[in-house]
């Protein structure tokens, strides 16, 4: 009996032991007690759950500061990995500081975290795994490091109160669904269009051009886009069928509008090409039918045909000085017929002269009639453009775009 009793024992000490999923639990400076386990054969520490991660996980709540080293027994650890499940169900949680020494993120890390508001990630996170945040709904905006170079399938699915997310040009692979159901996303701010367009979309089997648009545009959510400097092309399809897409700024870095970039973008209200771009795509704004107004960049020089047409624009403006041909089905008839075309002063004989253009029945020259003219001091405005599309800091002299702190943009004379 004595033998068995001692059987017994080890058996349950055996059996404990396996059902902790931690190695050491340490506290910060804070008071806050982290709990992790060693990795890559004891050299590098992973943040995980206290005891085992296979049920409901209360090991943290409010704010937590991962340290970038632990020091245990006198000896001192980096932090390398938030491991798999360690945050897993803390509805507790509401922020999260991820170390600079922190290189992945693992599954399922934060999944259903739904008090989760705010994460701060660091330079030298490379990977966040597959449904590292799914369900974290009220996760308001992500901001990722420069070093990140791959999401996981679904990691910010249904984060409901996303609203803003930037993409950084590291950024090389994204799962399926990486993004899906964020109703809230509004904005997405791309540092490398050219970058984005090469992204490995994890086995998706659609261009990758289009299951871009269905990332971000997942339902049409996304309402305004930035595409900064130092990008000399937008891509074709890039932004086709955002349905909600109301304000785009083009930089003045960028040479070329590929073919159907803006397709179906039907609450795009304005449009100033820069005068950096010397073509426009077949299709680029075709069906955008809630266009008011477009103007056309002194440098373009090839406008491919139908890049207009199905939709109906009521003001066209042109800086470029010498006109070229157009196709006839450019823009659609009623623009044609309805719409004024301003071109520069001097130029209206040339147009006329023009196959295309000179299916315009109304042309005249200078500054467009009825531009908005802005107050002294505007409240509202957050954001200032010149027609080039580049950046103002002041209120300055002549037309600039203003875009609105509701999400709108109109263009302004200043005096």
């Amino acid at each position: 009996m004595k033998n068995s009793s001692a059987l017994l024992a080890v058996v349950l000490c055996l059996t404990g032991a396996k059902a902790l999923a931690h190695d050491i639990e340490v506290p910060n400076a804070d008071g806050v007690t982290i709990y992790y386990n060693y990795i890559n054969n004891g050299s590098e520490l992973a943040v995980t759950a206290k005891g085992s991660t296979s049920s409901a996980n209360y090991s943290y709540k409010g704010d937590v500061v991962i340290p970038d080293e632990v020091t245990f027994m006198n000896r001192t650890r980096k932090v390398t990995r938030i491991g798999d499940r360690a945050f897993y169900t803390c509805t507790g949680l509401t922020s999260v500081d991820i170390p600079h020494s922190v290189t992945a993120i693992g599954q399922s890390a934060f999944q259903q975290c739904t008090n989760l508001t705010t994460v701060r990630f660091h330079m030298g996170l490379t990977s966040i795994e597959n449904y590292a945040f799914s369900y974290c709904g009220k996760l308001a905006t992500i901001g990722f490091p420069s070093t990140l170079t791959s999401i996981g399938v679904e990691a910010f699915y249904r984060c409901g109160e996303l609203e803003r997310v930037s993409i950084p040009r590291s950024l090389t692979t994204v799962g399926l669904n990486a993004f899906r159901d964020c109703k809230g996303l509004t904005a997405v701010f791309l540092e490398s269009i050219d970058a984005w367009c090469n992204i490995d979309f994890s086995n998706d089997g659609a261009n990758p051009l289009f299951y871009a648009q269905r990332l971000f545009c997942n339902g049409g959510e996304v309402t305004s886009v930035v595409i900064p400097h130092n990008l000399t092309s937008v891509k074709s399809y890039l932004f086709t069928q955002c349905a909600n897409l109301a304000s785009v700024i083009i930089h003045d870095d960028v040479t070329s509008i590929g073919e159907g970039t803006f397709s179906g973008c039907t609450s795009l209200g304005n449009v100033v090409i820069p005068d950096s771009v010397s073509s426009i795509g077949k299709f680029a704004f075709f069906g955008c039918s809630g266009l008011q107004s477009v103007t056309i960049g002194s440098g373009v020089k090839k406008i491919d045909g139908f890049a207009f047409d199905n939709c109906d624009i009521p003001l066209v403006i042109s800086k470029i000085e010498e006109p070229f041909n157009i196709e006839l089905h450019t823009f659609t008839n009623n623009t044609y017929y309805n719409a004024t075309l301003y071109v520069p002063e001097g130029t209206a004989q040339k147009y006329q002269r023009r196959t295309g253009w000179n299916k315009f029945l109304f042309i005249e020259e200078g500054v467009p009639a009825g531009i908005h003219r802005t107050e002294s001091r505007e409240p509202g405005v957050v954001h200032r453009y010149s027609l080039g599309g580049m950046r103002e800091s002041t209120r300055g002299k002549g037309i600039q775009i203003i875009q609105m702190d509701d999400g709108t943009t109109r263009k302004v004379l200043l005096k």
